[in-house]
């Protein structure tokens, strides 16, 4: 296969998924938010973060593989280079964000949100930040993907030129981390919550499903026995999760299999988180078909726009659970006060990744001022 694998037009099933998935970060980092059930956390091994990583590649690869196809490689790490940037700088603002939101509104959230020792030691700590070593709390995403944009243009090279050879050097990676656990180390305890050498597979998978993957597994993806096994394995996972909340279902559970399952590691992506999100996704290709009408309704719209600008959503959305949790602990922590702060973050996300699409068609072609 060459450089120029006919890829997939952009698919809106891809957004949409990844703007829920922003929906449901944001719930899942209010602490003890009971509107959580809602989301993916519960009912299985995986959650969103699998599905936020794999949308992530493919759609990486189809932007910047279209960029490399048409202007060449240079023009292709020069995308990735200002990308770079963005990220880059959308985690320091954040952290700086969370120390001043933090200093303001109450100082007892320091501690659980990890800007105590910004505060204790700014110098160094900020120091750490900008090598990302340091990271507040749910800030650990965005230094993974600065180190996933810093690699991907001879990523992308090597995965266009020879997909398989690529993905079969990730999964090796892959099962080497499994084996002994490499990772960077982290500022000032701990190790990268979100291991690059673990994750990076997740991400090669959905790159490789739209350089080749897609030609060749869909009609496997779209066969009775993969939707029955995807199913059985989906079942299987809900029943063991919950076991994990109902002492009566624990008992069921027989110990030679919780000696082989746990831990189910979430920093180093466990096998079964894998098999987890690649079954959900057989699922939901089949149940969500690409021209699915729903899609293109006002009801997921707003999970469309949020998908289209994930990265400023995704910071918001930190910024707004902490807010969210401070109003929890100040005013009321009751289920229809959790309900209502839910909605309205979800609400106002919506709101602002609308004006945000808004504003770039009515900017382009931008002005530079400086």
């Amino acid at each position: 296969m060459g450089p120029l694998h006919k890829m997939p037009d952009r698919d809106i099933r891809l957004d949409a998924c990844r703007g829920i998935a922003l929906w449901f970060v944001f719930i899942n980092h209010i602490p003890g938010n009971i509107c959580s059930w809602l989301t993916l956390s519960h009912y299985g091994f995986s959650d969103t973060t699998e599905v936020f990583m794999f949308v992530s590649g493919l759609t990486c690869t189809m932007a910047y593989g279209h960029v490399f196809r048409s202007a060449g490689t240079w023009a292709t790490i020069c995308h990735t280079v200002r990308r770079i940037w963005e990220i880059y700088s959308a985690f320091l603002l954040l952290t700086l964000f969370l120390v001043v939101a933090v200093h303001w509104m109450d100082a007892d959230l320091a501690d659980e949100a990890n800007v105590a020792i910004v505060l204790q030691k700014p110098g160094e700590a900020l120091s750490r930040a900008a090598i990302l070593q340091y990271r507040p709390v749910n800030t650990d995403v965005l230094p993974t993907f600065v180190l996933f944009h810093l690699l991907f243009a001879p990523w992308l090279l090597l995965l266009l030129r020879w997909p398989n050879a690529a993905l079969a050097a990730s999964a090796l990676l892959y099962g080497l981390v499994q084996t002994y656990g490499w990772n960077f180390r982290g500022w000032p305890t701990n190790d990268w919550y979100f291991n690059p050498f673990a994750w990076q597979f997740l991400v090669t998978i959905g790159g490789w499903w739209a350089v080749v993957g897609h030609g060749r597994l869909a009609p496997f993806v779209m066969s009775r026995p993969a939707i029955m096994l995807s199913a059985a394995y989906l079942i299987w996972s809900l029943a063991v999760t919950m076991s994990w909340i109902n002492p009566a279902l624990e008992l069921v559970v027989p110990q030679f299999l919780k000696a082989l399952v746990y831990p189910i590691d979430k920093s180093d992506l466990d096998p079964l988180r894998l098999l987890h999100f690649l079954a959900l996704a057989v699922c939901v290709a089949n149940l969500a078909p690409a021209h699915w009408s729903v899609m293109r309704s006002r009801m997921l719209l707003g999970a469309v726009r949020c998908g289209e600008n994930s990265l400023e959503i995704y910071c918001v959305g930190v910024l707004l659970s902490l807010a969210a949790y401070l109003v929890l602990r100040t005013i009321s922590d009751g289920m229809l006060a959790q309900v209502i702060v839910s909605g309205t973050g979800i609400a106002l996300l919506t709101v602002f990744a609308t004006l945000l699409t808004g504003f770039a068609g009515l900017a382009a072609p931008r002005i530079r001022l400086l």
